[in-house]
């Protein structure tokens, strides 16, 4: 893990290069205030004044320089300066004019890399200087948890099963004091018969399992994170295409996203009670493999006719969310790269967002519209229940036709919410296809800093 500490630094007067951030339309005039060799330079460099311009500017010491950026980023983005951090020597710096503000998020996250499959010499250290000292540690457990869900999703699913999901969630509880429980294999065929078929297909070091982490006061008001932890999904007998199966290690981005906020939550000290359930399997194919057609019984005590072996992760969700019920929580939010359908609708950089509390829906996009980590919400269409009905049983997991079928995902969950109980379902990608300055491609977290936001102003 990336030492986010030695990043952002208290300002105490340490030498340290300048970087100047300039908005596109204050270049000409920040340009004539400039000598003449400083303008000749710039233009020589083709500088124009376009955002994302960049250029290394002298001094009279030929030891001493300082950075140009043009930037048309809000002062409030945390990607302001990120390319900054991509592309500088190693060094110290610090903002000439205004304070780092949440632009520090970026500056880190732009030096985190992952690493762990690929040899070669790490870049050295930019170190950034703040007059803000007080936002450094909140800035460091953002980038830390972050890079957390990166990491996971990252990693190649020979290495990520739901074991190592486990060992994850046991660290967790170690470092803060939590209790850890986790019920495996044919132990949950009575308890969690949906997480069991679901995962019963893979071998027996990658046995099925429901991990749960209970931390805090039990006075505290009760919140449950509910994380999606499929490690492969091969998509069952229903197979995928091998281009569909290609990122497939990242269907567990929703309980790597579930690990990261309980570790935020945690490491806060936030006054709940917390409650994070992650059903781990893998969809494998085999002889033992639950089929298209199957009845499965839930937790929840509803009957299921399974009709795609791809929708699976509705179905460990669905047992999952009954148990977090159970302990009559105030607020439960779960996280799952659940639907394509969410993708088609919205693209792979808004998470589908349902709520079945209004107030909870217009805190959580406001908080992530406020922290730059935006949620879009889809409706809960109780006209669309229907499309749920069953010839034999009580619901299906998957309707025919394909209509709205983020929408369908999340009344299949609704279904194991108790009434009344606020509730949020975040369909997150947990991927970047297009790097960005920050951004790397590969695995990221999509949805995390806004529930964070969200949990933080109700709890902190």
């Amino acid at each position: 893990m990336t030492d986010f500490a030695a990043l952002l630094q208290p300002d105490r007067g340490q030498p340290a290069r300048f970087i100047d951030v300039v908005h596109p339309d204050a270049f000409a005039d920040w340009l004539n205030g400039q000598p003449p060799r400083i303008r000749a330079l710039l233009a020589a460099q083709k500088v124009t004044g376009k955002a994302g311009n960049r250029a290394i500017l002298p001094s009279e010491a030929a030891e001493d320089w300082s950075a140009l950026l043009v930037c048309d980023e809000a002062e409030t983005s945390p990607w302001r300066i990120a390319s900054q951090a991509e592309n500088l020597p190693e060094g110290t710096y610090r903002l000439r004019d205004g304070a780092v503000g949440a632009a520090g998020l970026g500056w880190l996250l732009a030096q985190h890399r992952f690493d762990r499959y690929r040899s070669g010499e790490p870049n050295g250290p930019r170190v950034l200087l703040t007059g803000e000292p007080a936002r450094v540690e909140e800035t460091i457990r953002l980038a830390d948890a972050t890079a957390k869900v990166r990491d996971l999703v990252n990693t190649g699913a020979s290495d990520l099963g739901p074991a190592e999901l486990e060992a994850e969630a046991a660290a967790l509880a170690s470092r803060y004091g939590a209790t850890l429980t986790v019920t495996r294999g044919h132990a949950l065929e009575t308890g969690y018969p949906m997480i069991h078929a679901v995962g019963q297909a893979a071998s027996r070091e990658r046995a099925p399992r429901l991990i749960e982490v209970e931390w805090g006061n039990p006075d505290h008001p009760r919140v449950a994170i509910v994380g999606k932890g499929v490690c492969f999904d091969s998509g069952g007998l229903d197979i995928k295409p091998s281009a569909g199966m290609r990122l497939m290690k990242k269907d567990m981005g929703g309980a790597a996203h579930a690990l990261a906020l309980a570790g935020l939550v945690m490491a806060a000290g936030l006054k709940v009670r917390l409650h994070l359930l992650i059903p781990a399997v893998e969809n494998a194919i085999a002889g033992n493999a639950f089929r298209p057609g199957d009845i499965l019984r839930t937790r929840a005590g509803l009957t299921v006719e399974n009709t795609n072996t791809d929708a699976e992760g509705r179905l460990i969700l669905g047992d999952a969310l009954t148990k977090a019920g159970e302990g009559k929580p105030g607020l439960i939010l779960d996280f799952a790269t659940l639907t394509g359908a969410a993708r088609v609708a919205l693209g792979p950089d808004l998470p589908a967002t349902f709520a079945n509390d209004a107030a909870l829906a217009t805190d959580l996009l406001a908080a992530g519209t406020d922290i730059y980590d935006p949620l879009w919400q889809l409706p809960l269409w109780d006209g669309y229940d229907e499309l749920l009905k069953s010839d034999i049983a009580d619901l299906v997991n998957a309707p025919d036709g394909g209509f709205a079928g983020a929408i369908t995902a999340a009344l299949f969950l609704r279904r194991f919410v108790p009434m009344g109980t606020p509730w949020a379902h975040i369909d997150t990608f947990a991927w970047r296809a297009t790097a960005k300055p920050g951004r790397p491609k590969g695995g990221e977290a999509l949805g995390l800093r806004a529930a964070w936001k969200l949990l933080n102003s109700r709890y902190g």
